[in-house]
């Protein structure tokens, strides 16, 4: 009964790694591996049946010097080409004048996910950033006002858009709710009061 390595494809897109042999008609599954999302867990995966099914079997003496042994691991994951957009264009626009290592981690995780800063760790992690203290990110935001971040992000956005020859402005709202009625109380907008509605609005200027 030979063994081979089998790959199977799973209900949600992903592909189990076996060691199966035929019976009969049917295959039997010898030993289960894992499941593989990405190209580079499936090439472990495979590479480590590939060790099991030669394991015990003649080799070569070739001089080529001690192997590392031992089967293929997945110690981490990166979204490498995530991560290159978002730094490409945050260099491209000009923010690099805020030289703030955790400011640029929190506007890479609310564009990722936007969410808290006490969740932007987790948001970082998951994409493969050494993620900054939730304290440096608490200090960082205090930052933002006392060395004027605002003012230079939008001295190069306006810069950028110039150089393009057309001005555009879109407003991405990544503030929770309480952050965005706070927003929207400074603005002073009558159609965003509390209580107000466009209708009655409509009534009152008619």
């Amino acid at each position: 009964m030979a063994a081979y390595i089998r790959k199977v494809r799973t209900a949600s897109g992903a592909t189990a790694v076996q060691i199966a042999a035929k019976q009969g008609r049917r295959d039997k599954v010898l030993e289960h591996l894992g499941t593989a999302h990405t190209d580079s867990e499936l090439a472990a995966l495979l590479a480590t049946a590939r060790e099991k099914l030669l394991a015990g079997q003649q080799e070569l003496d070739l001089d080529l010097g001690a192997g590392t042994g031992g089967a293929s691991m997945i110690t981490g994951k990166r979204s490498r080409w995530l991560i290159e957009v978002i730094d490409t264009a945050w260099r491209r626009l000009g923010f690099g004048v805020v030289d703030n290592e955790a400011f640029f981690q929190l506007v890479a995780a609310r564009i990722v996910e936007p969410t808290s800063v006490a969740d932007a760790g987790r948001v970082l992690r998951e994409i493969g950033i050494a993620s900054a203290h939730r304290n440096t990110f608490v200090r960082t935001l205090r930052r933002c006002t006392a060395h004027s971040y605002r003012d230079d992000i939008a001295q190069r956005c306006f810069e950028h858009a110039a150089a393009a020859g057309d001005l555009n402005l879109l407003l991405y709202d990544v503030t929770v709710r309480r952050e965005a009625l706070a927003v929207r109380a400074e603005v002073r907008d009558l159609c965003l009061e509390p209580g107000r509605s466009q209708e009655s609005m409509k009534l009152g200027a008619a």
